[in-house]
Formats: structure tokens, sequence, C-alpha cells
């Protein structure tokens, strides 16, 4: 007996060896995902560093306040100083207590960012020289003053030796505040251009995105076009040859088993990626917004470039609203194509359905919609089915919804819901109604996947009448449009009277 690993890599290995649409796709997802890996990685790392350039940006700015501090509190403690000197009076020592307070916090921030940056220790030590330089000086002074020596206290501020350690200080505070503004400068520029090219990987990343997605729905399309022709070739087989209506079943069993794990494969491989771009899509918006936080400050002491500005407030945000709108696009165009899956995969069961009642239902729950429009629902007495209640639900609400998303704003609409039985055991029922009607060239392509037809101002993604003709067809009915431009369409259901499961979800 071969045991289960074996089994699974020979089907595997079968899988790669043979050609077919879903290895296509299999290859094409992974390829897509590993990209999209590949972008998200390379996004958050960007991130981070802009974060990291920004915590830089913020260190700076506050040291640069800082050695303003020193300045300041220093011109302080010397009107204090002089103001004691002059009259003598203590009350004016309290602002130079005041200032020499202030100047410990400051002057050990400057410390500590030396310490992190070696560059800065020099241009610090000389802030830190001087400023004490100036503060002994002044100590000195009063202290010759409070011992009574106020003369030779005088003499010495007139010495002008405190002057020059004043201006010694401005000019080193002043060096200081330029290195470190330029600094800044740099440091910004780096952060932009981060941001920058944060947004452009995130736009290649949306744009795959979109691409995959457009290339998924073309592949679905192509393949149920293909599952369509070849119903079509075995309801031309003769009923007698069960052996070639056998094969073509057989066909078309294979071929939905491959359109399921076609929907297998886009639900997990691609949402993944999916979720990821969304999320770093607000990160990268929190991003943004520390960036702009850094230029507004930045505005305040200097002129900031009208180009950096246009990309962080004008490009960056369109940028993500693109990518954003494309995942939900996709994110829409998944559901739909899982929604079409799951119904191929669900089992039929058939029971007697009072027509009148479920289609009356139907025209009660957009009655709210029809009265708000001046329009009517008309639904004349129907014959019952035997058939499955979930299915035919699903595609009378389908017609009638589009019914009344299409009506005409020109004219009252109305819309007949009809039916009676016809020879050979089938019900005919029809959904009329006198809206914008469907040109003759669009009669078979609203049926397709993904296709619409006339003016695009209605939401949707050409999913429902593709969703309905597979529904029709998979409890072995028609579905035909009669209809003409400006005047109204008809919808023609055909049904057996009788639906008969052959086995789990299949029709005999």
């Amino acid at each position: 007996m071969i045991s289960r690993p074996s089994q699974n890599w020979s089907r595997f290995s079968d899988f790669v060896r043979t050609p077919s649409l879903v290895r296509s796709i299999t290859a094409l997802l992974t390829a897509a995902f590993v990209l999209l890996l590949v972008a998200n990685v390379t996004t958050f790392v960007m991130i981070q560093r802009t974060a990291a350039v920004n915590d830089t940006i913020e260190h700076a700015q506050r040291m640069r306040r800082e050695a303003r501090t020193i300045l300041i509190a220093m011109l302080d403690a010397e009107t204090a100083q002089r103001g004691f000197l002059l009259t003598g009076r203590d009350d004016f020592l309290a602002p130079f207590e005041a200032a020499r307070g202030e100047l410990r916090p400051a002057v050990a921030f400057l410390d500590e960012g030396a310490a992190l940056d070696p560059s800065l220790a020099e241009p610090v030590q000389r802030i830190h020289r001087i400023a004490d330089l100036k503060l002994r000086e002044m100590e000195n002074t009063l202290t010759l003053a409070r011992a009574g020596r106020i003369g030779q206290s005088i003499q010495s501020v007139r010495s002008g030796e405190g002057k020059r350690y004043m201006d010694e200080l401005r000019v080193a505070i002043a060096d200081f505040d330029s290195l470190k503004s330029s600094r800044i400068a740099e440091r910004t520029g780096a952060s932009e251009r981060s941001a920058f090219l944060t947004v452009v990987m995130n736009a290649i990343t949306g744009l795959l995105v979109l691409v995959l997605a457009l290339l998924s729905a073309w592949m679905v399309r192509r393949y149920v076009a293909e599952i369509q022709r070849a119903r079509m070739e075995v309801d031309r087989v003769n009923a007698g040859l069960e052996d070639t209506v056998r094969d073509r079943t057989g066909a078309l069993t294979r071929a939905n088993e491959e359109i399921q794990r076609f929907a297998y494969i886009v639900s997990h491989d691609l949402r993944a990626p999916l979720v990821n771009v969304m999320g770093y899509t607000s990160e990268l918006e929190q991003a943004g917004r520390v960036v702009d936080a850094a230029i507004r400050e930045a505005e305040t002491k200097r002129e900031v470039p009208a180009d950096v500005l246009t990309a962080v407030r004008e490009d960056m945000p369109e940028a993500i609203g693109f990518i954003r709108a494309s995942t939900e696009k996709m994110d829409r165009l998944i559901n739909a194509i899982l929604k079409l899956s799951r119904e191929g995969r669900r089992n039929l069961l058939p029971e007697t359905l009072d027509m009148t009642a479920m289609a009356q239902n139907i025209a009660d729950s957009v009655h709210h919609q029809t009265e708000a429009s001046g329009a009517a629902i008309v639904v004349e007495p129907l014959p019952s089915i035997e058939s499955d209640r979930l299915s035919m639900e699903q595609i009378l609400g389908n017609l009638v919804d589009n019914a009344v998303k299409y009506l005409d704003v020109g004219r009252t609409g109305e819309i007949v819901v009809s039916g009676e039985d016809v020879p050979g055991g089938w019900v005919v029922y029809r959904v009329a109604d006198n809206g914008r009607g469907i040109a003759p060239r669009d009669h078979e392509r609203i049926f397709e996947l993904f296709r619409r037809s006339g003016r695009q101002d209605r939401t949707g993604e050409g999913l429902g009448l593709a969703f309905v003709r597979n529904s029709v067809r998979r409890i072995g009915g028609t579905i035909d449009v009669e209809s003409e431009l400006g005047k109204g369409s008809t919808f023609l259901l055909k049904f057996p009277k009788r639906l008969i499961v052959s086995e789990p979800g299949g029709v005999l």
C-alpha cells in the first residue's frame, strides 16, 4: 500500500507535469505573491527607517532649544547680577538662582546628546566651558559685593571679561545651532526621499494587485466561456448516446473542479498579500502625517521647497487613495468569484414551491426603492414548481433587482412577473420591465462574467446575470432575453416542472 505522503507527492507531481490553466494561474499567483511579499517587507523597512529619522530630527530640535535655553538663562542671570550690584537688594538675586537652575538640565541634555553623537562633543564642550566661565565670573562679582567690596566688584564688571564670555557664548551657540540646522535639513530630506520611495513602492504594489485581479478575472471569464461552449456541445449530442453524454459530463465535472481549485487559490494566496497591502497602506498614512508634522515645524524656521510640500501633501495622499481603491476593488472581485464557487458546490434540495408567494415577497423587499421612484411591481398568478428554493429565490431576486436598478427615470416604471405551464413538463416565467432596455449586440454579453452593457452609472461588478445564468443551468433550465433599447426588457426563464437530482449537487 502506498503511504499517504507518497500519494500526495504523486498528485502534486501530476499537477506540475500536466499543462492546464490552473497550473498557469498557480505559477502566476506564486510569482505575484513573492513580489508582493518583497514589496511589503521593503515598505516596512522604509517606514521603520523614516520613523527613526523623524526621532533624530525631534532630538536635534530639542538640542537646539536647550542651547537657546542656556543663552537666555545666562542673559537673565547677567541682568540679575547687574541689578544686585546697582541696588544691593537681595531680591534681585532670585532671578539669578532661577536662571542657574535652568542651566543645569539644559547643559545635561546637551551632554547626553554629545555622548550619543561624538561629532557633537567639541561644540558642546565649547558651550559648556564658556558657560562655566561666565557663571564663575558672575558668582565672583556677587561674592565681592556681599563682602562689602562693591568697588572691586564693579571694577571686575567694567573690565569686560563678562562681556567677552557672553560674546563667545553667543557665537558658540550660534555655531551649534547652525550645525544642528544643517543636519536637520539633511535628515528631513532623507525622510522625505524615504517617504516618496515608500509611496512609489506601494503604488507599484497596488498596480500589481490590480493587474493580477484583472488577469485572473479574464482567465476566469475565458474558462467560463469554455465551459459554456462545452455545455452547448453536450446539448447538441443525441440523447440516446449515453456514452458520449457521460464523457462530456465527466469533462464538465473536471472543469468545475478546476474552477473550484482556482477559487481556493484566489481566496488564500491572493487575499493574504491584499491584507498586507491594506495594513501597510495605513502605516504609510501614519508615516505621512509624521513627515508632514516635521515639515510644518521646519516651515517655521526656514522655507521648505514647494516640490517637497506637493509630494508630501498632495502626491502621497493621492497615491495612497489609488492603492486603497484598487485593493477594495480587488476584494470585491474575489468575493464575487468565491460566491460563484460556493454556489456550484452547494447541494440542491428539490421541494414544491409557491412561486406566486415567493415573487410577491421579493417585490415587497424592494418596495422602498420602487415607492421612492414611483414605480410598481405587478405579480401575476404563477404556476408552482418542484425545484431548489434557494436557487429560485436568487434567480428571481437578481432579475427583479436589476429591473428596479435600470428603470428609465423619464417614465413611470412598471415591472411585471408572469408565467405559465407549457407542454412537455416545463414551466416558463417572465420578468418584464419598461426600463432602459438592452442593445441587440449586448443580449449575450450581459450574461458573461464581468461584462456590463449601456451606461455605467450604476454600481456593480458585472456578476449578477452571470450568476443567474449559472444558477438557471444548474437546476436544468434556460434563460433568454428579449429587449429593445429605450423600451424595456423581458427575461424568459424555462425550467423542468420537476427537478430530479441524480447525486448530491447534480441534476439528472
